[in-house]
């Protein structure tokens, strides 16, 4: 059966719950919308997407986060960054509790490493902590390409 014929029972179908039936004069013009809306469909499937960048990097360092946001930003890309400061949020991470809470904050951000293009590591004056090299290592891991704010010594 081809796409002209399943779109007239469909339509043949659809007439039982409608006032004002569709006819067969009415096809071409419904043909013509759907080829459209295809067209559109498949545009948009093809476009692509802006890339999406991962910053990783210590957060004694908000205000290279603040910049590079800002610069990849405006450079069009997608921006995945830490979502709370442990430093500056530092109350919140005491304790056992606060303990389990950095562990789910470090494990969504490797899903952030996951879901990106790329890796933007914030190593300002060359420091890399423990948190920030599990996210190096994992992004190299899964083959993100990795950027650094700061060439490597």
């Amino acid at each position: 059966m081809n796409v002209f014929a399943v779109l007239k029972e469909l339509v043949r179908q659809g007439n039982r719950f409608r006032r004002t039936p569709i006819v067969d004069d009415d096809f071409p013009a419904i043909r013509d919308e759907f080829d459209r809306e295809l067209d559109k469909a498949t545009a948009f499937v093809k476009a692509e997407r802006p890339t999406i960048v991962c910053l990783c990097g210590s957060t004694r360092f908000m205000e290279a986060f603040q910049k590079a946001k800002f610069d990849e930003t405006l450079a069009g890309k997608i921006v995945l960054t830490i979502g709370c400061d442990t430093k500056s949020d530092g109350e919140l991470f005491k304790g056992e509790e606060g303990a389990a809470i950095k562990g789910r904050l470090d494990a969504l951000h490797l899903r952030k490493v996951e879901l990106a293009d790329e890796v933007l590591i914030l190593n300002v004056g060359g420091y890399i902590g423990e948190s920030t090299r599990r996210e190096l290592e994992h992004a190299i891991r899964i083959g993100k390409p990795v950027r650094y704010l700061e060439p490597q010594s």
